[in-house]
């Protein structure tokens, strides 16, 4: 039998039983209320979207700006006080606002697409497909991450896109095996059988019946791992891998500060405190995405 001579209804019995997997995120909303830590998280991290979005507007001074005001304390002209150069720094930790949070989604993105790919097909298909893409997993585990990233960058040279893909290519391995083990126990449930019984194509089993039912625990990875991601550019970007001046990029920022903290605090500590804000913020959250999504951490 296929899945052409199954009426709409049969086929929703047989094929469709991944509802009440739906289901769940209209709940995990409703708890994500009753948790303030999360909820403050995502408030933060949604303030910082939106300072990200409208940095044109709400930036005082042109971040690159040049002026002979030059490592001038915090005042009511410059509430961040001024850098080396008489830069606004204000104007550049609402700047770099955008820069990271590009990096860090970007990073994650491709982390994503191409980790979610590699386990969800090595678990699903199995054999040796599955042998090459642990092992491959595990070469890349066996370097530290942000030594691993140098390298990639070492390679591709130093700059802002370079240091997204060097990130993204360094947490591959996490979310392919988060990926693979998810797959692993929802590819033996009833209704991914059904299907293939069906004759249901790969193509429709993978993207109809698994991924969707695998997305609550890489939601949250990539939630926490936008985080990382964030700190690992800011750290690449204080090496001088990443952002290049005059971008206004966090990392970048305390890089150019670090010669000055004795006389000139505030050029290190705000951009230093956005970063530790928004990694926090992110990390508050997805602890807050896990205990709902994940079953075993539950209670």
């Amino acid at each position: 039998m296929t899945s052409s001579t199954l009426s709409g209804s049969q086929e929703k019995v047989l094929l469709g039983q991944e509802r009440p997997y739906r289901g769940r995120w209209s709940v995990a909303f409703r708890q994500l209320r009753n948790r303030p830590g999360a909820m403050i998280g995502a408030i933060i991290v949604l303030l910082f979207i939106l300072i990200a979005l409208f940095a044109p507007l709400l930036a005082p001074f042109d971040p690159n700006e040049i002026s002979r005001n030059r490592r001038a304390a915090p005042s009511m002209e410059h509430w961040f006080g001024t850098d080396e150069l008489g830069r606004d720094v204000l104007s550049r930790v609402i700047y770099g606002a955008r820069v990271s949070l590009r990096v860090g989604l970007v990073a994650v993105g491709i982390a994503a697409i191409g980790g979610v790919l590699l386990g969800v097909l090595a678990a699903y298909f199995g054999g040796w497909l599955d042998n090459i893409v642990m092992r491959f997993t595990d070469v890349m585990l066996a370097f530290p991450g942000i030594l691993l990233a140098i390298a990639i960058i070492a390679i591709l040279g130093p700059s802002l896109f370079n240091v997204m893909v060097a990130v993204g290519i360094e947490a591959i391995p996490v979310y392919a095996r988060t990926a693979r083990a998810s797959t692993m126990t929802v590819k033996n449930l009833e209704y991914v059988i059904g299907a293939k019984s069906a004759g249901a194509r790969h193509e429709r089993i993978l993207f109809k019946h698994i991924l969707p039912n695998i997305v609550a625990p890489l939601i949250v990875l990539a939630t926490i791992g936008v985080a990382g991601a964030i700190l690992a550019a800011a750290g690449l970007s204080y090496l001088g891998l990443g952002a290049q001046p005059p971008t206004a990029e966090w990392g970048a920022m305390l890089s150019n500060a670090r010669n000055f903290l004795r006389d000139s605090w505030w050029m290190a500590t705000f951009p230093g405190l956005a970063i530790a804000i928004v990694v926090l913020a992110l990390n508050l959250f997805g602890d807050g995405l896990r205990d709902i999504l994940d079953p075993r951490t539950r209670k």
